[in-house]
């Protein structure tokens, strides 16, 4: 990912004003139906992106992500659970009505892309902000904004009658972190595949072609052949890559293929993933 501070806070600001826009257009009952994040209802999908963009807005404001902090200080020495904060922050909000849990939301969304774009160019290269599982310069922090509204709101789209929307950029970006971050899932699945790279072109809304190294900080170089590569469809992509769409499904559809050396396609398709 290589976009200007303007080009991607302008990406994140239509893609949380096309949030806000399905929301003004979801059926009011839809909130108390189940998404298709397992186990939350759509109106928990919304109170979990409420505490991630406060949070969020808090740290590149220069203030205590108090949430956080809380959650952290609970922990003790444990590791960070990135599956209990989400349940704890959604739990927090369960007293609230709908209203309140779309519109702190909106509040918290707006106020994080504000304070991001009063970031000066320095701040924004270089400063490192303490995320959910480590400290993360700001456009990836916005990055994972864009992601986290993009693949959600396909969540609640496939229960409120609206439908999926694909749109070239929150797909691409989808699948750019989901690249970016395969060292480390592989690494998480125990996977040493260092010296190794993958090829990743994709078609239709999100397109884009990736050659990336497979261990920690490896680029491969100039005239280097990839060891194995995936062809495929974005949008379909960008799902397996947020853990929506099963591999199996889309190796069966033909909507992604893989070559070259197909053990590694296969291992690659099947860890990548865009969050953490």
């Amino acid at each position: 990912m290589s976009l200007d501070k303007d080009t991607l806070l302008g990406i994140a600001h239509a893609e949380r004003q096309r949030l806000g826009r399905m929301i003004q257009f979801a059926e009011p009952a839809s909130w108390d139906l189940p998404s298709a994040a397992t186990g939350w209802w759509n109106r928990d999908v919304m109170a979990h992106l409420g505490a991630g963009d406060t949070a969020a807005a808090q740290l590149v404001a220069g203030e205590p992500a108090q949430e956080l902090d809380e959650y952290r200080t609970q922990l003790g020495d444990r590791a960070f659970d990135q599956d209990g904060f989400n349940s704890w922050t959604v739990n927090r909000r369960a007293g609230l009505s709908t209203r309140e849990v779309l519109t702190l939301w909106g509040q918290a969304a707006e106020s994080f892309l504000a304070h991001a774009a009063r970031l000066s160019d320095a701040a924004w290269a270089d400063q490192l902000f303490g995320w959910m599982s480590g400290a993360i310069a700001a456009p990836y922090l916005v990055q994972t904004r864009i992601v986290e509204w993009w693949l959600h709101g396909e969540d609640m789209r496939a229960t409120n009658g609206l439908g999926p929307q694909y749109e070239h950029w929150p797909i691409f970006l989808t699948v750019d972190l989901g690249v970016r971050m395969l060292p480390w899932a592989l690494g998480q699945a125990g996977e040493s595949l260092a010296g190794s790279t993958v090829r990743i072109d994709l078609e239709g809304a999100g397109q884009g072609t990736w050659h990336w190294g497979l261990g920690a900080g490896e680029i491969p170089g100039s005239g280097h052949e990839p060891d194995a590569w995936i062809k495929g469809r974005a949008p379909q992509f960008a799902l397996v890559a947020g853990q929506r769409l099963r591999p199996d499904a889309v190796l069966a559809a033909g909507t992604v293929s893989l070559g070259g050396d197909t053990a590694l396609a296969e291992l690659v398709l099947r860890h990548i993933r865009a969050y953490v």
